[in-house]
């Protein structure tokens, strides 16, 4: 079960893009928990919504990369509930491949993916939350590939250092009304790891690498989400908080102990 209910945002409206599936998932489970009314939203529909506490978060349908629809669903959520306080801008991922094999279109994609769409509906939910009297929170899921070598997934790593760029920029322009903030995880353990670290014993053996000695969990980051959209946070506007375990050990290390 989440451990979240300590925060608690009763009456608020949270939108989480890609939040049917993994990182997502976890986001609106915490703040489910924390008793927001959570959206979620994707392309398809999921065969089960995020749950949590009884509560079950609310499917509308969106590709992100769609201006258009990204405008009518944020007017369809200011319809409906009046207001959207948190948008927690999460979707986004890249295939493994190697920059020099692929086509300009394919990094087109990515970049369009992971940090022109994230813009876009960044701009359409701060529009709304410029109106409202107690403002709004948005926050972009960012990623521990923005601050070290992506290999195998560089067009992503480059939008996700764009974020983070994003996210301290646009926290001078929308202040004091919006505050804008990144939450960059490590790595993640989700139903997909094994795409990425093959079976249990290679997810095992990566989390082996890591101080914390585990992967990281959606509830983790979702965690983070509700701390940083909070008024605990309030001062954090334009920062990146990172959760990655304490970092991966330092390659050389585990060289110099095979040498001696």
């Amino acid at each position: 079960m989440t451990q979240s209910a300590h925060f608690d945002y009763s009456g608020q409206v949270v939108l989480v893009t890609g939040g049917t599936k993994g990182i997502g998932a976890g986001i609106a489970r915490s703040f489910l928990a924390a008793g927001a009314t959570v959206i979620v939203c994707g392309r398809n529909a999921p065969e089960q919504l995020p749950t949590e506490s009884g509560r079950e978060a609310v499917f509308m349908p969106l590709d992100v990369r769609d201006y258009e629809a990204s405008e009518a669903l944020v007017q369809a959520i200011a319809n409906e509930y009046g207001h959207l306080d948190v948008l927690i801008n999460n979707a986004g991922g890249a295939p493994h491949a190697l920059a020099a094999d692929v086509s300009p279109r394919f990094h087109e994609g990515i970049l369009r993916l992971n940090l022109i769409a994230p813009l876009n509906l960044a701009q359409l939910a701060n529009r709304q939350m410029q109106q409202q009297e107690q403002g709004g929170n948005i926050i972009f899921i960012g990623s521990i590939s923005a601050l070290r070598a992506s290999p195998g997934t560089a067009a992503y790593g480059a939008a996700k250092a764009g974020i983070l760029s994003l996210a301290s920029s646009l926290a001078v322009e929308w202040a004091p009304k919006v505050r804008v903030s990144a939450v960059s995880p490590g790595l993640v353990q989700t139903e997909q790891s094994h795409l990425h670290y093959g079976d249990e014993a290679g997810i095992a053996a990566v989390a082996a690498t890591i101080p914390a000695g585990r992967l990281a969990t959606p509830d983790d980051i979702g965690n983070a989400c509700l701390y940083m959209a909070s008024p605990l946070a309030s001062y954090a506007s334009g920062s990146n908080l990172l959760l990655n375990g304490g970092g991966e050990k330092p390659a050389f290390l585990q060289a110099g102990k095979a040498n001696n």
